[in-house]
């Protein structure tokens, strides 16, 4: 699954709805809403979480994946050693990261991209990537 930076995953795109996403995939394994109302939906067999969010007329805003098939600029991601990660990605051209630590689990964040690489033991584990935010303090849907 390409991770498609600023626009989505795989043959998803920032802006969707819930039956354009159910059109590609079919029905979710959950669907549920979180503290803010957003809606989510788990596919288990994709290893991925979408939120629809309810301030934005319920449009796919933010996924979190953690499928070995995720492939980011040609590298297959999920279990790769961070180090060597952020050197591949260097060569790459996205190179810009800021660091946190959450317990055993660290965050490697690039704001122009809105994509967090989740590690654990040096390991990634997570990735997630959300919709752009314009100039405007708009959303930049993809769809």
């Amino acid at each position: 699954m390409k991770i498609n930076l600023k626009s989505g995953i795989d043959q998803l795109l920032f802006g969707m709805k819930q039956s354009d996403v159910t059109a590609i995939y079919g029905k979710p394994d959950r669907n549920y809403k979180d503290e803010d109302d957003n809606v989510i939906f788990a596919y288990n067999v994709l290893k991925m979480r979408l939120t629809f969010y309810k301030d934005e007329a319920l449009k796919l805003g933010y996924v979190v994946a953690s499928s070995p098939d995720l492939d980011l600029l040609g590298i297959h991601i999920i279990g790769k050693n961070i180090r060597e990660a952020k050197k591949e990605l260097d060569e790459k051209g996205l190179a810009k990261f800021t660091q946190e630590e959450f317990d055993t689990f660290e965050n490697y964040f690039n704001e122009d991209h809105w994509l967090i690489l989740q590690t654990e033991f040096e390991e990634v584990v997570k990735v997630e990537l959300g919709a752009i935010i314009n100039s405007k303090d708009e959303f930049d849907w993809k769809f």
